[in-house]
């Protein structure tokens, strides 16, 4: 706040003298007006006042005898001048505890000198200040000059008390002086949480002044302490000893340091010890003045500034809601992290710092403290918590789900911080209260976008409507997807709970019941008859999606024309989806042992399925009935065998060697089971009928494969490469 120039303000003499008086008479005094602080208490009716002394006045006389006054106050220190004034100050109010207004006490000469001294050392600061804070650059004098304000403001407050027109003139004479002071403070106020702030945030701190600021730490703490000596009962003065003793910290330690060098402060609120105390002083003399209101604005508007510019740092820009929604999802998925890190910052470090800061600053003066921080809070989480909202307002997309949950997690995980700083916050505005409905708010807002998400899922799956069968019989690469998705979002089990349990919209839990009741939905509800309980929302909704996922892969296995391939993909997709659940206890725990076993059965199935329309085909070939005519084998007939099985096991060989079994457990039980039932029954039937060929070409001809070769081609099934039939041994 900019010094407003002094201006004249007449005395009240013109009230009480002869009004024939000189009218070339000098103005009384030099002062800032600020009647509107002073007079208004003072309308009382003087019709039965008893004649009055001659009222109090400055003259500023001619310029010799203001010469020569200004040459007796500088005879006289400032602090030995407050010595004075108490002893006045106790007068008045003593006289005013009496009610002897009869009799005023006389007004003594130092008490002007006071004034003009309190106006002199005003202008010494404002001569030097040049927009920069002077505080701290002479601490003891420092001291002086708050303690005379401190004693300005109890000079004041007697002169009320008194309510006597006996002592307007010095009342109005006091107010402006005051006023100056404390429009100086405010000024000087915003200075140092301005500059030390900038100060430290660009690690300024180079140390040219803090020797001098460091060793005159004691000087100042021993200086108050012997004007609350003198004047203990002064509230002011107790108030200054306590904050110095607690901004100062160790003086002993701070003469300690090496080299001279300030200490560098790198946490926030990136005040140091010296700083605290300047504004410990500032803070305290304008509270005590009755310009609490001033204060506060200063530091409301300060640090409000402080905090926006320690966000921006951290990597928060403030953001409108059209520019989130609009934002590409890249680039707000940065902008949520940075907001989780940004926020868990605020409430682990920064506002902690800033309530210390504050405490520190006005522990005499708790509501004044808990209403600042009230405020700086409320803005804080207001830009925070806007974000968020604007976030939940986003185009729903299954990816962005769990940061989602993320956003939702740490604001659900802010409440509790919030409830433990209740003593923070001001009772009167119950700041705290709407700040958790705010954060509740932007909570639900998320929760539901998440659950929205969450079930679009399962419109994914309805909707894909691709027509070309996946290669070789793999995994079908929506399986994965879905798969992986809800194995990720199982990690987020419990929080999913608590979302689905709270934020399921009434037109959701609708549409969901109306879908348990379809044979879609038939064997999740078969399954909670079993079980004799019930699944939660979200597990509901999770086996819904797996039971529809299972749906989805019977009819694109109907694409495959080889009925075999099509159960190689039903058991690469139903043991991938096995795989997945056994690899994540929460998962199984959602879908339960049940589920479990049921899909495991229908694997078996599956590779049973496989077994009989691939290998008993081939089988049929070894088979040793009608072989023989007449009781002897019919070498045509067996010929005709061994020609079928070579073409057939070529067949197979050629083609299933190019499929996937991407499990290697699947794979190896596969290969397992179709050698045991093959090599033994080739084996055999070799042994049996192989001796009747011919040796020769007519054996090469026939017998094309030894049972080490079925074995050996057998490995080579399912890898999903094409072998050479001339790398085959033979």
């Amino acid at each position: 706040m900019a010094n407003n120039p002094p201006v004249k303000c007449l005395s009240f003499d013109s009230r009480y003298l002869d009004e024939n008086k000189n009218k070339d008479e000098k103005d009384i005094g030099k002062s800032f007006s600020f009647a509107s602080r002073t007079t208004s208490d003072f309308n009382n009716d003087n019709s039965n006042s008893h004649k009055s002394p001659k009222p109090f006045t400055i003259d500023e006389g001619d310029e010799g005898e203001e010469d020569e006054e200004e040459e007796e106050i500088k005879e006289l220190s400032l602090d030995e001048l407050c010595e004075d004034v108490q002893e006045f100050i106790v007068c008045i109010s003593s006289s005013s505890n009496n009610n002897d207004n009869d009799d005023p006490p006389e007004i003594s000469n130092v008490v002007a000198k006071f004034l003009k001294k309190v106006e002199c050392k005003i202008e010494e600061y404002e001569s030097t200040s040049q927009d920069s804070m002077v505080f701290g650059r002479d601490v003891v004098g420092d001291a002086c000059f708050i303690a005379a304000v401190n004693r300005l403001s109890g000079l004041m407050e007697a002169l009320q008390g008194l309510k006597s027109n006996y002592t307007m003139p010095l009342l109005n004479q006091t107010s402006s002086v005051l006023h100056r002071a404390m429009v100086f403070l405010e000024e000087e106020l915003r200075l140092i949480l301005e500059e030390s702030s900038c100060q430290n945030l660009n690690n300024v701190g180079d140390g040219s002044n803090s020797k001098h600021v460091d060793s005159s730490l004691k000087s100042l703490k021993v200086r108050i302490q012997s004007f609350a000596a003198h004047h203990h009962e002064e509230e002011g003065d107790s108030c200054e000893i306590q904050q110095v003793q607690d901004g100062g910290g160790d003086t002993e330690s701070e003469e300690k340091k090496q080299d001279g060098k300030a200490e560098l402060v790198t946490s926030f609120p990136f005040f140091s010890s010296n700083s605290v105390s300047s504004i410990c002083l500032i803070a305290n003399a304008m509270i005590t003045a009755g310009y609490e209101a001033e204060c506060c604005n200063v530091f409301l508007l300060t640090r409000r500034y402080a905090f926006e510019e320690e966000l921006k740092r951290q990597g928060l820009e403030k953001v409108s809601t059209d520019d989130v929604v609009k934002m590409n999802w890249e680039s707000l998925e940065g902008e949520i992290s940075t907001w989780i890190r940004v926020l868990k910052h605020c409430t682990s470090t920064l506002l902690p710092g800033e309530q210390s800061f504050y405490e520190s600053v006005f522990s005499d003066h708790l509501s004044t403290c808990n209403v600042l921080y009230s405020d700086l809070s409320y803005a804080v989480f207001s830009i925070l918590v806007s974000f968020a909202e604007a976030v939940s307002m986003t185009k729903r997309a299954t990816e962005k789900l769990f940061k989602f949950l993320d956003m939702y997690e740490t604001l659900r995980d802010t409440i509790p911080w919030l409830e433990d700083k209740k003593s923070m916050y001001s009772s009167k505005e119950m700041v705290e209260e709407e700040l958790k409905l705010e954060l509740s708010f932007a909570k639900s807002r998320l929760g539901e976008a998440a659950v929205s998400i969450f079930c679009q899922l399962e419109n994914s799956i309805k909707g894909d409507n691709t027509k070309t069968p996946v290669a070789s019989g793999a995994v079908h690469p929506l399986t994965r997807y879905t798969m992986n998705y809800l194995k990720y979002a199982c990690e987020y089990k419990d929080t999913l709970e608590q979302v689905f349990q709270q934020h399921l919209r009434t037109e959701q839990t609708e549409e969901y019941s109306a879908f348990n009741s379809s044979s879609q939905h038939h064997n999740v509800i078969e399954h909670q008859n079993q079980q004799g309980n019930k699944h939660s929302p979200f597990a509901s909704q999770l086996i819904t999606i797996m039971d529809l996922l299972d749906s989805y892969l019977e009819s694109k296995s109907k694409l495959y024309k080889d009925l075999s391939l099509r159960y190689i993909f039903l058991m690469n997709n139903g043991r991938y989806m096995l795989q997945k659940i056994k690899g994540s206890s929460e998962i199984h725990q959602v879908v339960g042992d049940n589920w479990y076993r049921k899909r495991s059965s229908d694997v078996r199935h599956y590779h049973k399925s496989y077994q009989r329309e691939t290998w008993s085909r081939v089988l049929q070939c070894l088979n040793q009935e009608g072989l023989q005519v007449n009781g002897k084998i019919h070498k045509p007939i067996l010929k005709e065998r061994f020609k079928n099985f070579n073409q057939l096991f070529d067949e197979i060989h050629r083609t299933q060697s190019t499929w996937v079994v991407s499990d290697e457990q699947l794979q190896s039980e596969l290969r397992v089971s179709i050698s045991a039932v093959m090599i033994p029954a080739y084996r055999s039937f070799v042994a049996r009928f192989g001796q009747i060929f011919t040796p020769g070409r007519q054996v090469e001809k026939y017998i094309k494969f030894q049972p080490d070769d079925i074995e050996t081609i057998i490995e080579e099934l399912f890898d999903g490469n094409p072998i050479s039939m001339a790398r085959r041994k033979i």
